[in-house]
C-alpha cells in the first residue's frame, strides 16, 4: 500500500517533530491533540524551527510555507481514520497508549500499520491491544527529531516482515538510518542511557560532585555533546522516570531502579526545560556548561 496520508497522535514535543518530517519529506500528515493549546503551541513551534532554517539558507520560505500547509491539526482522534499510516507520541503510560492502540484499531483501515513512538513500552503489549498485532510497531525517533538521524525499528512478537520491511523502508525516506531491535524494556537506546543518567543523578544526590561538575566531567572525558543532567531536562524529567519505571518493572533488576531525587523532582513539578526548571534552573537564567 502506498502511504501518502499519515496521523501522528501527540503534539508534545516528540509528535511535533515527527509531524514536521513527515511533512517535509512531502507526506500529507494530520496532527491530532486533544488539548487545544498543546497543538496550537506545536503549530508555533514548528513555524520557529521552519523559521530558522529558512534564516539559515537550508529551505527557501516557499518550501517552508509548502510543509506548514502539509500538517492538518486535529482536535479528535477520529481524524486519524482516513491515515495510510499512523504513529503514536502520547504520554509514556502503557494503559493511555493500549487505549489508544484499541481505538485506532477500530477506526483504521485493517492494512494500515499501526507504529508507536513509545521510548521503553513493549511493542507486544501494545499490539495486544488490537486485531492487527502482525502491523503494530515501535517506530522510536531520538529528540530532537528533526536534527536526529536515527530511528530504532521495534519488532514485537508478531510484527511481520513486511512491516517491518515498510518501516525501514519509511524511515529512509525521511532521511533517518532505522536501525532494527527487538522488543525488550527501554530497547537499546534508552536500556544503557537511563541507567547512565539515573546514576549521575544518585552521582549529585549523594554529593559527589556539583550538577555541572558532573557535566562536564561526561562531556570533557567522554566527549559526550552535553552532560546526563543536561539531557534529562532536555527529554523531560517525568519522561526520564516513566521510561525508568519501565526497566526497573520489566527486567526486574534493582540496578534499574529509580534514583529517590528524581522522583522528588517530578513530584515537585521540576520537569526540565519544558517547565522552566529541572536540574538547571532555566527561568531563572541558568544553564548548563558548554563544551
Amino acid at each position: 500500500m502506498e502511504i501518502q496520508q499519515v496521523a501522528v497522535i501527540g503534539a508534545g514535543t516528540m509528535g511535533r517533530g515527527i509531524a514536521q518530517v513527515f511533512a517535509q519529506s512531502g507526506y500529507e500528515v494530520t496532527l491530532v491533540e486533544v488539548v487545544p493549546e498543546q497543538l496550537q503551541g506545536a503549530i508555533a513551534a514548528i513555524d520557529k524551527f521552519l523559521a530558522r532554517s529558512v534564516e539559515k539558507g537550508k529551505m527557501t520560505e516557499e518550501e517552508k510555507a509548502a510543509t506548514l500547509a502539509r500538517i492538518h491539526p486535529a482536535g479528535t482522534v477520529d481524524a486519524a481514520k482516513d491515515a495510510d499510516f499512523v504513529v503514536e507520541a502520547v504520554t509514556e503510560n502503557a494503559e493511555l497508549k493500549k487505549r489508544l492502540f484499541g481505538e485506532l484499531d477500530s477506526l483504521c483501515r485493517p492494512e494500515v500499520i499501526l507504529a508507536s513512538n513509545t521510548s521503553s513500552i513493549p511493542i507486544t503489549l501494545l499490539a495486544a491491544a488490537t486485531q492487527r498485532p502482525d502491523r503494530v510497531i515501535g517506530m522510536h525517533f531520538m529528540n530532537p527529531v528533526p536534527l536526529m538521524v536515527l530511528v530504532e525499528v521495534i519488532r514485537g512478537l508478531a510484527t511481520s516482515d513486511e512491516t517491518t520491511q515498510t518501516v525501514v523502508d519509511l524511515a529512509r525516506r525521511l532521511g533517518k538510518t532505522p536501525v532494527e531491535v527487538n522488543d525488550f524494556p527501554g530497547f537499546v537506546s534508552n536500556r544503557i542511557l537511563l541507567p547512565m543518567i539515573n546514576e549521575a543523578i544518585y552521582a549529585l544526590m549523594e554529593g559527589v560532585a556539583t550538577k555541572e561538575a558532573i557535566d562536564q566531567v561526561m562531556m570533557l572525558g567522554m566527549n559526550h555533546p552535553m552532560g546526563p543532567l543536561a539531557l534529562a531536562d532536555l527529554i523531560g524529567l517525568d519522561v526520564c522516570l516513566a521510561i525508568l519505571e519501565v526497566l526497573y518493572h520489566g527486567l526486574g533488576d534493582p540496578k534499574y531502579r529509580p534514583c529517590p531525587l528524581l522522583r522528588k523532582y517530578v513530584d515537585a513539578g521540576w520537569l526540565g526545560q519544558k517547565t522552566g526548571r529541572g536540574f538547571y534552573h532555566y527561568a531563572a537564567g541558568e544553564q548548563p556548561p558548554k563544551k
